[in-house]
């Protein structure tokens, strides 16, 4: 069933995005002046055409396969073209143009992030989570450093960090690129104070790229943020929803185990799938108590606990944790374009930094590993999931301008070369140019599908 529902979302965000990309080049081809025979969304046989355009007719489609769309431009290389149409066939209009009809897809995507991150910060504005110290592991790199429980972190390399994401972010950069970073921490007892995390050895500061290495590599985490063990949404046909419990319940107690916050519901469910469990609750001040079979999920290749419920989706923390910043139309739309800018300036980082052989490959993620997180992340609320349309869109821009042939940016570079030449590649060159891409993207989706499977059996 989680699968069921992960793919589902899955196939609602990457087609929703690849329609987001295709309109890119659809949209700056019809202005340019190239012929765009098809817009399909959707692959296959199509289930419905129409015909848009006016004296400049374009066919429009639906297709059943709902994983993206495609844009057809009128081309030579695929067949006879009208001598009155010639002049608009894509190999026939001049390469500057056909590079920036290539570059309309990865911008769209950009361009549709900033928007969408834009809304999201311009209506609810924005939590900052201080990036306050909880565990510190003794003998680790951050204890050598000083750093103790309460700590505040309040900037890296002199950068400010307001945010729990930006230390993350702010670590992996000085770290990867010489050994070290310099971080400015406020103590529980208001000192400020520089203290250096040091990882010389290449080969540690590597295993520190691994997926959710970094600061168990380090040695410390964040404090985390109390949530209520109240009930948000219960799942109807769940464990819980049969057993009665409802949205708005609070747990007090699992097999007679106190409950203090959501984190031990999790903790104490995930350690008893398929086994009876006994849950003490309150509703409207009235205790009651039922009894229930946990049900059984896989998680990371371990089967875990599940009952069918999440937590609140909106919960109000102390301004001591969470400090929330509204913001102006002008003012969201600047941070959101920073942020976006950030996030693919750091994934480009990475992705050089890994074909350096400096970054771990463990990092690429294939459909599986994707297909979870949408799963997780529309469970988790519309936010959130909102968020991680914003994160695969950016990277769907980034992965498109590759110069891997087959890709945008593959194609960006034979228009760019024939533009300096003065005339086209020859067919040679374009055939070896793809498959020399199609082995680069099999290599690639290769990685990525073993890093899945890795992921799911541990």
């Amino acid at each position: 069933m989680m699968f069921i529902w992960s793919a589902l979302w899955y196939v609602v965000a990457v087609g929703f995005l690849v329609v987001v990309h295709e309109f890119g080049h659809f949209w700056v081809a019809r202005r340019l002046g190239f012929k765009v025979v098809r817009f399909s969304i959707g692959f296959g046989r199509p289930l419905l055409r129409r015909t848009i355009g006016g004296e400049d007719p374009c066919e429009l489609a639906l297709a059943p396969i709902p994983m993206g769309g495609y844009v057809k431009l009128l081309d030579e290389r695929e067949g006879p073209v009208p001598e009155s149409l010639r002049a608009r066939s894509f190999t026939h209009r001049p390469p500057w143009q056909r590079i920036l009809v290539l570059l309309a897809g990865p911008a769209s995507n950009v361009v549709f992030a900033i928007l969408l991150l834009w809304g999201m910060r311009w209506v609810s504005g924005i939590d900052d989570v201080r990036p306050i110290v909880g565990q510190v592991t003794a003998g680790s790199i951050a204890a050598r450093a000083g750093l103790a429980r309460g700590d505040e972190i309040l900037a890296i390399d002199s950068r400010p960090v307001p945010d729990v994401r930006d230390v993350v972010f702010d670590l992996l950069d000085p770290i990867l690129a010489d050994g070290s970073a310099q971080l400015s921490v406020r103590s529980t007892g208001g000192k400020v104070q520089t203290l250096v995390f040091a990882v010389p050895d290449p080969g540690e500061r590597k295993r520190l790229t691994e997926p959710s290495m970094l600061l168990e590599g380090l040695g410390f985490q964040f404090q985390e943020l109390p949530v209520p063990p109240v009930v948000g949404e219960v799942v109807p046909d769940g464990p819980a929803g049969r057993a009665g419990l409802a949205a708005g319940d609070r747990i007090t107690a699992i097999n007679a185990v106190p409950v203090g916050d959501f984190a031990d519901v999790v903790r104490l469910i995930s350690a008893i799938p398929g086994q009876w469990a006994t849950l003490e609750f309150q509703r409207g001040g009235a205790e009651r108590t039922v009894r229930l079979q946990v049900g059984s999920a896989d998680e990371d290749g371990h089967t875990v606990g599940r009952i069918g419920v999440s937590r609140l989706s909106t919960i109000k923390y102390p301004d001591s944790v969470v400090r929330h910043r509204n913001l102006s139309p002008l003012a969201a739309l600047g941070s959101a374009a920073a942020d976006a800018w950030n996030l693919t300036a750091v994934q480009t980082r990475l992705l050089y930094r890994m074909l350096l052989g400096q970054v771990s490959v463990k990092n690429l993620s294939g459909p599986i590993s994707i297909a979870q997180f949408a799963g997780e992340s529309a469970d988790a609320g519309a936010s959130s999931f909102l968020g991680f349309l914003v994160l695969i869109s950016l990277a769907i821009a980034l992965f498109n301008l590759l110069p891997i042939p087959l890709l945008d940016g593959g194609q960006i570079v034979f228009q760019a070369a024939e533009w300096i030449k003065g005339r086209p590649l020859s067919e040679r060159v374009q055939l070896f140019g793809q498959q020399v891409g199609i082995a680069l993207l099999m290599l690639l989706l290769g990685v990525a599908l073993f890093n899945d499977v890795s992921r799911q059996f541990g």
